[in-house]
């Protein structure tokens, strides 16, 4: 999830998911169309619009808020922040690891329920105000209704199911208790998965009742509750099971390269017809110097496959993620997840030592069994 960049604020970079227009249309019409035009009648359908705007603009405002008072917190314990991004179920800071005690896990997501409940209060006085002060309606609108929405914001957020912040407060609870994170992460992303699972309830007899928009709502909401209550678990067993793991003990040694000076016809016919990899490492002069893919020869005209070659189209090295064999496989991981190209050259001494993809990592942890073992440890 990286999307467009919008900014940064406070050194945290602000970036929205294209799913993010959906949810701002839907929230835009709702208002606009639906709840203003109920609620205030004798105004103009330009000032429903207007109302609706600025609603629907401020409560993104304030999702972002929320995901700031996480990022502050996180960065003030010595996490490292790479941003916050909107999309469709709302915000997300992205943090790049977890904490590291149960108090600390605490304080980062306790704090985001409270910016809700802040921006609430200062929401409600401001209509408070507005309305002995003799403002216009449509100012103590929108006020009135971002008051309400950062109320349910809050509340919502405080229910027990991993990754809402509810969740990581149950799970940093549970985690101080036993004095194991795998073992509170297990127990959070249960509660996660059967709070989804009720939500998709409630969203089904929304739906028997006739309500057909609020009820796909829920459903959506709910299982997409569950998936990343299952996700969150299965990254805490990832974390674990390739803890202290370096990336020589994951590669795949000895991968099979193909010269830059090769055709495209060629490496068609002759490599990925006829292997299963989809991506070779680049050599000249026995030396590698980039990675060519099949997406990329697929992206070129078949016309000038025999003219061109792998050396034209492959992503070199100055643009490909390279580690050295004693780097941490979870640091790996990381960059691996922000290329594009989805593998990893372990070069040492300018020699091509190795590749690394996510069927590399998979198939080492499952020779290893450390996610069988860990699931059946915790």
């Amino acid at each position: 999830m990286q999307g467009f960049r919008l900014g940064s604020i406070w050194g945290f970079e602000v970036r929205i998911d294209a799913s993010w227009f959906v949810i701002f249309f839907l929230i835009l019409w709702t208002l606009s169309a639906g709840a203003f035009p109920t609620q205030f009648p004798e105004l103009s359908a330009g000032t429903h619009l207007a109302m609706g705007l600025a609603g629907t603009l401020l409560f993104f405002v304030s999702l972002v808020l929320h995901e700031l008072s996480h990022s502050l917190v996180a960065r003030s314990k010595g996490i490292p922040i790479e941003g916050i991004t909107l999309f469709i179920f709302g915000g997300v800071a992205r943090i790049s690891r977890e904490a590291k005690t149960p108090g600390d896990e605490f304080q980062i997501a306790v704090v985001g329920p409270l910016a809700s409940f802040a921006i609430a209060l200062c929401s409600g006085l401001t209509a408070w105000v507005g309305g002995m002060a003799g403002w216009s309606i449509a100012v103590t609108g929108v006020a009135n209704y971002l008051a309400y929405i950062n109320l349910a914001l809050g509340i919502f957020n405080l229910l027990p199911g991993f990754p809402l912040d509810g969740g990581r407060l149950f799970r940093a609870i549970v985690w101080k208790w036993t004095g194991n994170q795998t073992r509170a992460t297990q127990i959070a992303s249960s509660s996660g998965k059967a709070l989804g699972f009720a939500i998709v309830f409630l969203g089904v007899l929304l739906l028997l009742r006739g309500l057909i928009f609020n009820g796909l709502w829920f459903v959506l909401m709910g299982m997409f509750l569950q998936n990343s209550a299952e996700a969150g678990y299965q990254q805490q067993l990832l974390q674990v099971g390739l803890a202290g793991v370096q990336a020589w003990e994951v590669m795949t040694r000895h991968p099979e390269t193909v010269p830059h000076d090769l055709s495209l016809q060629q490496l068609v016919d002759e490599y990925f017809l006829h292997r299963r990899h989809h991506s070779f490492p680049v050599l000249r002069g026995g030396h590698p110097c980039g990675i060519v893919t099949l997406n990329q020869v697929k992206q070129v005209p078949r016309e000038q496959w025999q003219r061109l070659t792998v050396g034209d189209i492959m992503k070199p090295l100055d643009r490909t993620v390279v580690v050295r064999p004693e780097e941490k496989i979870l640091d790996t991981l990381k960059r691996m997840d922000e290329s594009q190209v989805g593998r990893v050259l372990v070069i040492l001494d300018g020699a091509l030592e190795g590749i690394i993809s996510a069927r590399d990592i998979a198939d080492w942890l499952r020779q290893t069994g450390d996610l069988s073992d860990l699931q059946h440890r915790f």
